[in-house]
């Protein structure tokens, strides 16, 4: 069944021994922050944070360390990878829902404005589950719309890392290695936009969050 949520006790464990290591690795990196916020500290103020599907090792236990006071939801996908994704955000407290724009899509965004109406923060990495790579879906602008919640785009540059044969080449910082953490301003998303200043949005944020990006995929070259 297309609407199927999938789930088995391996991705479960596997993503929950997952979490705890990137939560130890996380203990020795080092870290440039750039662009933070007092007003990021204020748990009322709600925020969509969006970064990149392969940043998620990295950042995670980052985010989890600015932002204590928050409660967030992810987004991930209804299949076994966004099983694991679930249970490795959960060793941070963090929440889950599952969906995305090929399955379980328009119940993922109820539940997403759900969770938003409930005060909570959402998490989005916009180029997820499939691709491609630093590629901006629609689904994140219409959910700014309809919340009314500001965009938060974040962006993290490795200084030395691994990389995954994966669609997003995901990215494993190395022990000990720099990072460069960067907050950008949050984008206030009109809930009435044109279709030609809803791609503009779209455009906007994809620029954004591509800046400092030297891994485009080669499909894609032309456009960046």
């Amino acid at each position: 069944m297309s609407n199927e949520i999938r789930a088995n006790w391996k991705t479960v464990y596997g993503g929950k021994l997952a979490g705890g290591l990137i939560y130890l690795l996380g203990r020795t990196f080092r870290v440039e922050v750039k662009g933070w916020r007092k007003e990021f500290e204020d748990p009322d103020y709600q925020l969509i944070h969006v970064f990149w599907h392969n940043r998620i090792c990295g950042l995670l236990p980052l985010w989890t360390e600015r932002f204590t006071a928050r409660d967030a939801v992810v987004l991930a996908s209804a299949s076994k990878d966004g099983a694991a994704i679930e249970a490795a955000v959960g060793v941070y407290g963090v929440g889950s829902v599952r969906g995305s724009s090929s399955r379980r899509g328009a119940a993922a965004l109820i539940a997403l404005k759900k969770a938003a109406k409930a005060g909570k923060d959402l998490i989005i990495t916009p180029d997820g589950p499939r691709g491609p790579r630093y590629s901006i879906q629609p689904g994140v602008i219409k959910l700014a719309q309809t919340t009314g919640v500001p965009v938060l785009p974040i962006s993290l540059h490795f200084e030395s890392c691994w990389r995954l044969k994966t669609w997003d080449r995901f990215i494993i910082p190395k022990p000990f290695s720099k990072m460069t953490l960067i907050f950008r301003d949050p984008l206030e998303i009109p809930r009435k936009l044109a279709d030609d200043d809803f791609e503009a949005a779209r455009r906007d944020l994809e620029t954004i969050l591509r800046e400092g990006i030297n891994d485009f995929p080669k499909e894609h070259a032309d456009n960046y």
